[in-house]
């Protein structure tokens, strides 16, 4: 059985909205220099995208949280997996996420950074699930709110699968018959 994604948001539309994204946070920034933290492994498409198109100085660290394991709902607990490599003491913060789901992860990791006394911090997702949240979380910078769908691409995966396509797109099982399903969503990629 193989699976079947449905286009949510096709590729130039992710691209047109990652350079609106840009644009902004380019010119919030204006005479500053911004320190991206990529959140992994989803994020990073997402980051090396929005990265390209800012044009006050960026420099960039990874740090890798988790709240869900190998499940598709959120274990409510968030573990450190990897944490910075450089200190954000005194940097414009900008937290880069794919996804902003049940919000839990960023409620708790938000606090902890504050802590470590940057400039200030923000938030920038490519998407958010406004029906899935549970925590409450400020997103500065948003591409998209999507509905409750299980998402890939740019990022986003369905067992490690799926990351490296350039829109988001909506996993669908298969019938048993082989016949394609078909809810309008958008073209298929098989």
């Amino acid at each position: 059985m193989s699976d079947k994604i449905n286009v949510l948001i096709p590729e130039e539309t992710v691209d047109a909205k990652i350079k609106e994204l840009g644009e902004k946070i380019s010119e919030d920034y204006k005479g500053k220099e911004v320190h991206l933290i990529c959140i992994l492994k989803g994020g990073v498409f997402f980051a090396c995208e929005l990265a390209k198109r800012i044009t006050v100085p960026v420099s960039l660290d990874f740090m890798q949280v988790s709240s869900y394991g190998n499940a598709t709902t959120s274990s409510g607990i968030v573990r450190i997996k990897k944490d910075l490599d450089d200190s954000m003491e005194g940097k414009e913060v900008l937290i880069v996420e794919d996804i902003i789901d049940s919000g839990r992860t960023l409620h708790y990791l938000i606090p902890v950074l504050k802590q470590r006394n940057p400039a200030s911090i923000r938030l920038c997702a490519l998407l958010s699930k406004p029906d899935r949240r549970e925590a409450e979380v400020n997103i500065d910078y948003l591409g998209f709110e999507i509905p409750d769908e299980f998402v890939v691409g740019y990022g986003l995966d369905y067992a490690q699968k799926y990351r490296n396509l350039p829109f988001i797109g909506v996993v669908e099982p298969e019938e048993d018959n082989g016949e394609a399903q078909s809810e309008g969503k958008g073209e298929t990629i098989e």
